[in-house]
């Protein structure tokens, strides 16, 4: 029995990647299996996805860019990820179904809440692609306004980390697990896990928990959707 009723999981672009390549389709399509396991507990799933395996906008050459193109082709990132995603979902057995904050109506549904609503009770699985469709927000804040649209019971961050820090575990080796933490805490502490604007929406809107877990095993989304205490418990 799940933990949560409907839930929207944010997935990196580098949970994609293979060394080398955009896409490493294992571990696409071990991901699908996961999430057609998470559909037979009865758990309705909507998903976020980075796009840092394809473009990490104003990082590295691209910081010269003008920011507002960067951000554009990194909202493009997302949808070539969900399009992919949704594809391995659909080869899973699932209904997937890709919509888009920036219209893109041969790709993709317009982004619409009661429509996404609809179709994650009526057992699809929704991908939501292009972040809140601006410039100047990050896919985190995407997270949370789908997060608050959607009326989850939870946010699942899977992230290449096992949960929220004191500092960077990888620069810093005295850095310690936060098991619990408000958002409140984490906007005041400046911790990383989701950027000051996604935090701040989850507060003000009462999301009702995000869960930070290390990806490094994929059936860690059974394991937390099954009651599993691993990661971090982030809430209002």
């Amino acid at each position: 029995m799940a933990v949560y009723h409907r839930i929207l999981l944010k997935l990196s672009g580098e949970a994609l990647k293979a060394e080398n390549d955009l896409f490493d389709f294992d571990k696409v399509n071990e991901i699908a299996g996961i999430i057609r396991r998470i559909h037979e507990m009865g758990v309705e799933t909507g998903i976020v996805i980075g796009a840092g395996n394809i473009w990490r906008g104003r990082q590295g050459p691209s910081a010269h860019m003008d920011a507002v193109t960067a951000d554009q082709m990194g909202m493009l990132g997302t949808v070539i990820n969900c399009l992919c995603m949704a594809d391995a979902l659909r080869k899973a057995g699932l209904d997937a179904v890709v919509q888009s904050a920036v219209d893109m109506n041969r790709f993709a549904e317009p982004f619409n809440a009661m429509a996404a609503r609809r179709h994650l009770s009526e057992g699809r699985v929704v991908l939501f692609a292009c972040g809140t469709g601006n410039p100047f927000f990050s896919t985190d804040s995407g997270v949370a306004l789908r997060a608050v649209e959607m009326q989850v019971d939870a946010v699942l961050m899977a992230k290449n980390i096992d949960g929220v820090y004191t500092a960077d575990p990888l620069k810093d080796p005295s850095a310690t697990l936060i098991r619990d933490i408000t958002y409140t805490e984490a906007l005041k502490r400046g911790l990383k896990v989701m950027d000051a604007a996604a935090f701040a929406l989850c507060a003000e809107n009462g999301v009702p928990m995000v869960r930070v877990f290390g990806l490094d095993d994929p059936e860690n989304l059974i394991r937390v959707l099954e009651g599993d205490a691993m990661g971090t418990f982030v809430h209002p």
